[in-house]
């Protein structure tokens, strides 16, 4: 590089535009993992419309009601509710699901699933809860021991 501050300058340049590019493409990966477990989202939505929703209440009781059963998958998964993560993270814009690692995502449309399912089937909140965090901390310690996952990463 001493011989060529041309060539110095056009390495760096390089560099620069390689970052640029790979950063774009594990943005582009993220997004993509958070729009499929959004996709996801409709199953259980639908689940919860057709079983846990009557037909006499509110738009703004049935939106509790959604809200309630996003947050029994944040717990069973990440621990915590929506409400308490953006409490705690104020300076951040989004919710735990934007923040969540790739391997969370998966998880989260597993579970999203399941509790459908399990909706369907009749089986109590609470009950749903506990079967939830059971097959979320199954599911990752599965992904976070994966190898191919980690080359990915």
């Amino acid at each position: 590089m001493w011989i060529s501050p041309k060539f110095q300058l056009l390495l760096v340049k390089e560099f620069q535009r390689l970052k640029n590019e790979e950063n774009d493409r594990l943005q582009l990966e993220w997004n993509l993992h958070r729009t499929l477990s959004k996709v996801n989202y409709h199953i259980h939505t639908d689940a919860i419309k057709e079983n846990l929703i009557p037909q006499t209440i509110t738009k703004n009781q049935a939106n509790f009601i959604y809200a309630s059963e996003a947050d029994i998958l944040n717990v069973a998964l990440f621990g915590i509710t929506d409400k308490e993560w953006r409490e705690n993270n104020i300076e951040k814009k989004g919710n735990i699901r934007d923040f969540a690692v790739l391997e969370q995502l998966v998880v989260l449309s597993n579970l999203e699933s399941i509790n459908a399912l399990l909706i369907s089937k009749g089986i109590s909140q609470s009950e749903r809860l506990i079967e939830l965090n059971k097959v979320a901390i199954t599911q990752m310690k599965s992904l976070t021991n994966n190898k191919i996952l980690k080359k990915i990463k």
